[in-house]
């Protein structure tokens, strides 16, 4: 960065929020971080709680997100469907609503939603996590198509299986069928999701806008092969 910028993370308490926090805080930029746990420089519920005044923020990343609610479909609450839209979507759409402003009045501004690879395939058993994060694609490429002739881009960036707190606690069978999936055999490092967004974040990136960048390691990919079995 030639200039010193203002970066937001939220979500940025653990996991891949706080490694994007630490890759754009290498980066050069002043970066605040936001979370409902402690530790971050504000504690608020993006989805219900008054944002401060965010209209500095150069580079926005609403990472904040809920992926623990479990339900199918058919048995899920209307309070578990809601509460995923809020915070997923809402949430995301409420930060980036605080920033974006300000960005607007400056000529620049870097957006970088997190989505989840769900967004594209679907989730079995967590339908409210998948279509919220589906939603986030609708909104990134709107709000990126509304503010291109003001300097800002607008891009999503869809994490696949990463190797974050919560996925290195599930049950070791749960992992071992999980990473049988995985073309590349390995989790993705909560670093490499960071890097994605600090490139985004970047001088280098300012013509690409609109874009959803998979971070997963090949697992959208079709893995069918009607040939001889590739290893």
């Amino acid at each position: 960065m030639t200039e010193a910028r203002k970066a937001l993370v939220t979500g940025a308490a653990r996991g891949i929020g706080a490694a994007i926090a630490q890759r754009l805080a290498a980066d050069g930029l002043e970066v605040l971080t936001l979370d409902l746990a402690p530790g971050c420089d504000v504690i608020l519920d993006v989805a219900r709680d008054e944002f401060p005044q965010l209209d500095d923020v150069d580079v926005c990343v609403p990472n904040a997100g809920i992926t623990t609610t479990i339900a199918p479909a058919h048995r899920m609450t209307a309070q578990q469907w809601q509460r995923d839209v809020d915070v997923n979507l809402t949430g995301s759409f409420r930060t980036v609503q605080a920033c974006i402003g300000g960005m607007r009045a400056r000529g620049f501004g870097r957006v970088v939603v997190i989505s989840s690879l769900a967004a594209l395939g679907g989730l079995p058993g967590q339908v409210a996590y998948a279509a919220s994060k589906a939603g986030l694609l609708g909104m990134m490429r709107t709000l990126a198509s509304e503010n291109a002739a003001h300097g800002i881009t607008v891009n999503a960036v869809l994490p696949g299986l990463v190797a974050t707190e919560q996925v290195l606690a599930m049950p070791e069978e749960v992992r071992r069928r999980a990473l049988a999936t995985l073309p590349t055999g390995r989790l993705i490092e909560p670093a490499e999701i960071a890097a994605a967004v600090s490139f985004l974040a970047g001088s280098e990136a300012a013509q690409i806008s609109g874009q959803a960048i998979a971070v997963d390691g090949g697992l959208s990919l079709a893995q069918l092969s009607l040939g001889s079995e590739r290893r």
